[in-house]
């Protein structure tokens, strides 16, 4: 029997599920096709915007407070995020009140009234979500990257969007936007837990059957027209300078993407990668430094953060790099190797103990790749992966026409700083 199940509703709307008899808790996720990349450029943060709005009253809970008190009042939790190609709506609780929590996102998704007055006050609130970003150096410079990596087009937008686009957004805009997005085969609903897959189809049949399908509004295409290495400053009276370094990646359907986990997992992930052992642990350069990558339909991208004293910018650029180009030039030692790839079979399965984890993996692959990876799956490309794999993808990916630098901080040798990047 498959680890994972799927149905499909006659409107289009599929539903996976795990079941997980040893755990007490059930957890829905709803994953729908709508984020950063679907929207124009006047309408940046609209995804987010009606994300926010979906927990602020529907006919039966007129009030955020009803709402939030209808999965506290039995111990739950609930929350929402919207990122650049999907928004989820997920609730977490014990197995008995299952029913109230697809009860509560069948309202939300369905019924939110979208009332004016609650529109005006959460328009203030996400301009001051915006600030606090804006106020954090090391959350501006991670929204900077995606602008230098992807400039001018949907996937380099804040998927919260600016003040100007979030203030011009209208009532009508956030309808018309449910109305193109929020449909049933645009959707997918996974459920984890100590649930049957026939009792979760059924009750989502009740509640979703009816829900009319329509045509989904499509996104914007990625553009990938670098040639030379670009760099990006925002001149700040701080401590430390706060730089992004990152280079094109690959999309989520990119057979290599494993690998590029693994070369992700031995440059900057944990307290024995190579940049935290070089950058901090060897050279002192910096207190936090880290690497993560990131998967879309169509593009990707392997960042590399660091804060660190404005004196030792070049330093800290010249080791970074010098680690890039040490992948990319030089087979990885077995043992490394082994390391890397049991540290990462390890988190994968240490996180697939929780049903929100579960119940999200399934979701968001179902949602953005059409097919759900088992962990087996996974633990059996990942052991299937070769140095020569990893060094095969670092030399396709660390080339010098394809570096990007954003830095936020007292900057003030930044012609000096571009003659560095290369690899």
């Amino acid at each position: 029997m498959s680890v994972y199940q799927k149905t499909v509703l006659d409107n289009g709307l599929r539903i996976v599920t795990s079941e997980m008899p040893h755990t007490r808790s059930v957890c829905i996720s709803i994953f729908i096709g709508a984020g950063s990349r679907y929207e124009l450029p006047e309408q940046a943060g609209l995804s987010h915007f009606v994300e926010h709005l979906c927990f602020k009253g529907t006919e039966r809970r007129p009030t955020s407070k009803e709402i939030s008190e209808t999965i506290d009042g039995v111990g739950g939790v609930l929350n929402g995020g919207t990122d650049k190609e999907l928004t989820v709506y997920w609730v977490k609780v014990a197995r008995p009140h299952y029913l109230v929590a697809l009860d509560l996102l069948v309202d939300m998704l369905r019924n939110s009234k979208f009332d004016p007055v609650e529109m005006e006050n959460e328009r203030k609130v996400i301009i001051e979500e915006l600030n606090m970003s804006m106020d954090s150096p090391q959350s501006r410079v991670d929204t900077l990257i995606d602008e230098v990596v992807w400039p001018n087009q949907a996937l380099g937008r804040d998927v919260a969007g600016s003040k100007d686009t979030v203030s011009a957004i209208n009532r009508q805009t956030i309808l018309g936007h449910v109305s193109r997005l929020y449909l049933p085969g645009n959707s997918v609903i996974s459920v984890a837990g100590d649930i049957s897959h026939d009792e979760v189809v059924d009750s989502i049949a009740k509640a979703f059957g009816d829900w009319p399908n329509g045509v989904a509004g499509d996104w914007s295409p990625a553009e990938d027209s670098q040639d030379t290495p670009r760099l990006k400053v925002e001149p700040r009276k701080t401590e430390q300078v706060h730089l992004c370094m990152a280079v094109r990646g690959l999309s989520n359907r990119h057979p290599d993407r494993f690998i590029l986990d693994l070369l992700n997992v031995v440059l900057g992930e944990g307290m024995s990668s190579r940049l935290f052992l070089e950058i901090r642990e060897r050279k002192g350069l910096a207190y936090d430094i880290h690497s993560h990558v990131s998967y879309f339909r169509d593009s990707g991208s392997l960042a590399i953060y660091a804060g660190v004293d404005p004196k030792k910018i070049e330093l800290t650029l010249e080791a970074i790099l010098g680690e890039l180009v040490r992948l990319r030039d030089d087979r990885i030692p077995e043992a490394e190797v082994i390391k890397a790839k049991e540290m990462g079979k390890g988190r994968l399965m240490l996180r697939m103990e929780d049903t929100r984890s579960v119940s999200g993996w399934m979701g968001g692959q179902e949602l953005l790749t059409g097919r759900v990876l088992s962990v087996d799956e996974v633990v059996s490309i990942v052991d299937a992966i070769t140095a020569s794999d990893m060094q095969r993808v670092a030399k396709e990916l660390f080339l010098t026409s394809k570096v990007n630098l954003a830095l936020v901080g007292p900057v003030r040798n930044k012609g000096r700083l571009e003659k560095l990047l290369k690899l």
